[in-house]
């Protein structure tokens, strides 16, 4: 099933998906009253862009620079060529250090290489911890946000879920309420646990350390308590220094979530006594991605601010994406992943560029859409019958006097384009005036 098809599902109820869009939208403009905050904002998007640019042109180097010094500090470090073999790795560290039960922070590196399934076929139980990723969990879905997972949701369906899942009161919908049921769930699975999982948000190669942002502080928990830490993270993690962390740092939770820093900023060095830290690092195409000319987007430090303000995303919700990361950014990895499969989400985009706009690192989001539209064309992946209608338009844009008859035809067709097209569906047309500029630059001479 195809973006615009999710769409449509997801469109049936129109007051919840203009919920949903609000709320999105809030998100987005406390992202705008944080940055206007810092004068210096624009600069320190200059200089997040130019650090990942760099970092992504000496990639190779920083990487063999991490896995030194991360080797030094007594961590474990592994490399995987895919998802597969991330999964093996990780499954090969939970088998020797017998573990059975695990706790996860958020990782949309685990959601892609699809950790859980693997790992839970295998028989061991995996809980995420992450309010949102928990919840998503609950319900046998996929997060439809990369940093708020259950946006998609309401309170009440929230807590129908508990009364299901957790025995909660029937009918219950106080969010601290909630928050304090699932808090009670979760303290027992990291008090047994016998491994954490976590993501990376950055690797700082000069220290060999791990960093990991969180507002929930369950990250912090579940390392702190369990005996062997496994970090999953892709090869683009990658910054060279402490002194560029504080540049990110700076700009990540502002973009995200409108706050001046995340809760938590966590960095993980040095394995405690008595216990393993393993970082597992993983390729999965992103060098292919590297060495193409799409290469900026793996600068993305995944602050989601991109779908808090797409016009799409908001409207159409994170499952309408077949991608495991939803949105503009998610539009460009996976149709560069899967064309097949993917390449019509770059379709799912009016190339307004708010995302290039709001993106803390400034990847020029719109124009990789743009550049994967003509490689879907190009491709025999695009329905022949929206081939056709491309080409009929191309050609009738390049022909003057059939472009001037139909503006001109224009006025009296509008409002049956309101009612048979699906972007009329939901919205007016907007009314042509009486006579077009071309009629009214002739009149003129």
């Amino acid at each position: 099933m195809n973006h615009a098809k999710k769409s449509r599902e997801f469109l049936k109820d129109s007051s919840y998906a203009k919920w949903h869009d609000e709320a999105l939208w809030y998100v987005r403009e406390k992202r705008d009253r944080a940055t206007a905050e810092v004068k210096e904002f624009e600069q320190l998007r200059e200089a997040a862009q130019k650090i990942k640019e760099y970092t992504l042109k000496h990639l190779g180097y920083y990487l063999e620079q991490f896995e030194e010094n991360a080797t030094k500090n007594g961590i474990v470090v592994h490399w995987a060529q895919d998802a597969k073999e991330h999964n093996k790795i990780v499954e090969q560290i939970l088998k020797n250090a017998k573990a059975k039960l695990i706790v996860k922070s958020k990782s949309m590196l685990t959601e892609e290489c699809g950790l859980n399934s693997h790992l839970e076929d295998s028989g061991y139980t995996i809980i995420d911890t992450d309010l949102g990723e928990r919840i998503v969990q609950l319900r046998g879905e996929a997060p439809s946000h990369i940093v708020l997972p259950a946006i998609h949701l309401k309170k009440e369906q929230i807590g129908k879920l508990f009364e299901e899942k957790l025995n909660s009161q029937k009918g219950n919908f106080d969010p601290t309420y909630l928050t304090s049921v699932a808090r009670d769930n979760l303290r027992e699975k990291f008090l047994t646990a016998d491994a954490a999982i976590t993501g990376a948000n950055f690797a700082v190669a000069k220290s060999g350390s791990i960093v990991v942002c969180t507002n929930e502080g369950n990250a912090d928990l579940g390392t702190s308590l369990a005996k062997t830490h496994i970090v999953s993270m892709g090869i683009e993690k990658i910054i060279p220094s402490l002194r560029d962390l504080g540049v990110f740092t700076r700009v990540l939770a502002r973009s995200a979530t409108g706050q001046a820093i995340t809760t938590y900023t966590s960095h993980f060095k040095v394995p405690s006594i008595g216990k393993e830290l393993h970082v597992v690092i993983v390729d999965n195409q992103r060098s292919s991605i590297l060495n193409s000319d799409n290469q900026s987007a793996l600068s993305c430090i995944r602050c989601g601010a991109c779908m808090n303000t797409c016009p799409v995303y908001r409207r159409s919700g994170g499952h309408s994406y077949s991608y495991t990361i939803p949105g503009p950014i998610g539009s460009i990895l996976g149709a560069f992943r899967e064309l097949k499969d993917d390449g019509d989400l770059a379709y799912a985009c009016t190339l307004c560029a708010s995302c290039d706009n709001v993106c803390p690192v400034k990847i020029p989001i719109h124009n990789h859409l743009y550049s994967f539209r003509k490689e879907y064309v190009k491709s025999s992946y695009m329905p022949k019958f929206k081939l056709l209608a491309y080409k009929s338009a191309a050609k009738l844009m390049q022909n003057r006097a059939i472009f001037n008859r139909i503006v001109r035809f224009s006025k009296y067709s509008n409002p049956l384009l309101n009612r048979l097209s699906l972007w009329g569906k939901g919205r007016d047309m907007p009314k042509p005036a009486k006579k077009s500029f071309r009629e009214w630059y002739d009149e003129q001479e």
